[in-house]
């Protein structure tokens, strides 16, 4: 059975709008990803600024207070029920790779983790090069690369230790964490004075359960799956994933360090 990029989405869409609020409580945590990515946007009063993929709208809410009351900033995801989480925000339902947007219309596209979520990135880059005006500058953030990112790569690892192969490989999470590659498909989609830097986080979690559900508080499109799964199964994976995170044991419990890629580039 081949990818079917249409399946994917409605997969990611049925687990984030499963998700709801619980998304919001969990990605608090990566409260220093957001700061970086906004200071690589490089923000100014009075600008207009588009957050893709932007989930419950923390990203969005960030960079309106930047720009002030001048400027408007759109929140903008596939999901409905993240964008409930937001009604304050000015918001917009849709498909990165096919935007809803005029061209050349914002200052600023924004994409926090999410590029990496898009089955066909490319399309998504030249999205986001189109609704820019002359000028205008993208910022993203993307996960490293797999053995950078045991937050997520821990959980990852345990299912494929205890589950049979899925009958369709997902693209990769982790596949936008090189960053010749990023630098090569940004280039390509015509972006300039391409900047790209890596950012490393923590988070503690207490135990091997608080992991597992942080991890599928974030994970919409693995969560949906997981869901269909008997308990027996799910309660397997919640004690199994302790192997996994073994070397990342500490005092408080676990502590797993990770790295994003922090990218910006310039529509000329």
């Amino acid at each position: 059975m081949s990818f079917d990029g249409a399946q994917f989405k409605r997969i990611e869409r049925a687990g984030y709008d499963r998700l709801g609020s619980r998304y919001l409580a969990a990605a608090t945590t990566r409260g220093d990803i957001a700061v970086a990515l906004l200071d690589a946007a490089r923000l100014a009063p009075g600008q207009r600024v588009l957050d893709l993929a932007s989930g419950p709208g923390l990203l969005t809410r960030a960079a309106a207070a930047r720009i002030g009351d001048a400027g408007l900033a759109i929140a903008s995801d596939i999901s409905q029920g993240q964008l409930r989480c937001c009604p304050e925000l000015h918001r917009v339902v849709a498909d990165g790779e096919a935007l809803p947007f005029a061209s050349a219309s914002v200052d600023r596209v924004l994409c926090g983790l999410g590029l990496m979520f898009f089955p066909d990135e490319d399309a998504a880059l030249g999205e986001m090069l189109r609704v820019l005006r002359p000028g205008g500058r993208i910022a993203l953030s993307v996960w490293g690369e797999a053995a950078d990112v045991p937050l997520i790569e821990c959980a990852l690892s345990c299912m494929r230790r205890l589950l049979p192969p899925p009958k369709v490989a997902r693209p990769s999470i982790f596949r936008c964490g090189d960053p010749q590659w990023l630098q090569r498909r940004l280039a390509s989609a015509d972006f300039h004075q391409i900047e790209i830097r890596p950012l490393e986080f923590s988070v503690t979690f207490a135990d091997a359960a608080s992991y597992w559900q942080g991890f599928l508080d974030i994970a919409g499109g693995a969560n949906e799956s997981l869901s269909r799964l008997p308990a027996e199964k799910l309660q397997a994976l919640a004690k199994g994933v302790a192997e996994e995170l073994a070397p990342h044991v500490c005092p408080e419990g676990y502590r797993l360090t990770s790295t994003v890629l922090i990218a910006s580039a310039l529509r000329t």
